[in-house]
């Protein structure tokens, strides 16, 4: 087990069972919630049993982003009601990014707040949504509008928990991955960029490094007023497409999301004068050989606009980006005009005849 101490909590990365167990001894907790959907009871609950011992409430919801907004939350604090949970309970996220986004958003938010811990249990949110204290619910399609920053008292990332996803949920959660290499740490990019088969991948060798980039970020702008918008490349197109998508039968996944808006926005950094013709194609091969290609519907460009509009980081009336000025950097506050932002989205479609 290795600890990344922040200053008001821990990341424990490895089996971190006792560590877990020594906290909840020692803070006398009045009750213990843990909120799961129906995969994680079926996959990860048991591994936590297996390894704690104390009781607790179970909350269950269902899976998947398309749940992840206000009537779920106020089926998690009837369920807290019921429970009789006070402020000195402690509730557990049990799950991926939508778990811990929402589990914790509702922790700090009934009663005016208990404390929460966040256990991930996909490869995304070990390394990117459980660290940072970001909580919060999507709102009329757009991506975690409604929601407050507010730290856990701990994150638990054991990569055992990997072994639970199908391998489409592993090159999801992979997309942040890249992304942390990509706007901040060259050298771990140049170890990615060989990586041919996710299946034979050391994953805490992976993990690790992308966590720390993620922890030195967010602990120079835990409000994300500056530097933290770096870890949004890719996500203000990316988080669109998502959105879109959620109301559709056309299927995409967080991380496939990202990695069609890194595209776009690494098109739109070359069109800048910020990333060179190489670094853009060295990226691209990446990404082409680890991800399907999935044709944007160029028709919707004026919802994609709008939702690129209500995205929270933005300024005034323009559209917020984080743009690449060489694989391994980044330049935040940068800004596309809805022409330069159609020609990106044209330009991966077009991809497709390469693919």
């Amino acid at each position: 087990m290795q600890t990344i101490a922040l200053d008001d909590y821990s990341i424990f990365v490895g089996s971190s069972w006792e560590a877990l167990q020594q906290l909840i001894d020692d803070k006398g907790y009045t009750k213990i919630a843990i909120i799961v959907d129906e995969n994680t009871k079926k996959y990860c609950l048991p591994i936590l049993e297996a390894n704690v011992s104390f009781p607790f409430e179970l909350i269950e919801v269902p899976a998947g982003e398309q749940h992840k907004h206000i009537q779920t939350c106020q089926l998690i604090w009837q369920k807290m009601m019921e429970a009789k949970l006070s402020r000195s309970a402690l509730t557990i996220n049990l799950g991926g990014g939508v778990i811990g986004d929402m589990g914790g958003f509702c922790a700090r938010t009934f009663k005016r707040g208990m404390d929460f811990i966040q256990i991930p249990t996909t490869l995304l949110s070990q390394v990117d949504a459980s660290i940072g204290g970001k909580l919060g619910i999507d709102f009329l399609q757009v991506k975690n509008s409604v929601g407050v920053f507010s730290n856990p008292q701990a994150v638990i990332v054991d990569p055992v928990f990997l072994d639970t996803l199908s391998p489409e949920e592993l090159r999801s959660g992979f997309a942040e991955v890249i992304k942390h290499s990509l706007i901040a740490d060259h050298a771990e990019w140049q170890k990615i960029k060989q990586i041919d088969d996710l299946a034979k991948v050391d994953w805490p060798a992976i993990i690790l490094p992308s966590i720390q980039i993620k922890r030195k970020v967010v602990e120079a702008d835990p409000f994300e007023r500056g530097l933290r918008k770096a870890l949004n490349f890719g996500h203000t197109i990316g988080h669109a497409l998502e959105g879109w998508a959620l109301e559709t039968d056309r299927r995409l996944l967080h991380g496939e999301a990202i990695a069609i808006g890194m595209v776009c926005e690494s098109y739109l950094s070359k069109q800048q004068g910020l990333l060179d013709d190489a670094g853009l194609q060295e990226m691209l091969d990446f990404i082409k050989r680890t991800y399907p290609h999935w044709e944007i519907p160029l028709d919707k460009l004026d919802i994609f606009i709008q939702l690129m509009k209500n995205d929270k980081k933005n300024e005034g009336a323009e559209i917020n980006f984080s743009f690449l000025p060489k694989l391994g950097d980044v330049k935040v506050n940068q800004t596309a005009n809805e022409k330069q932002i159609e020609e990106s989205l044209v330009f991966y479609n077009q991809l497709s005849q390469v693919w």
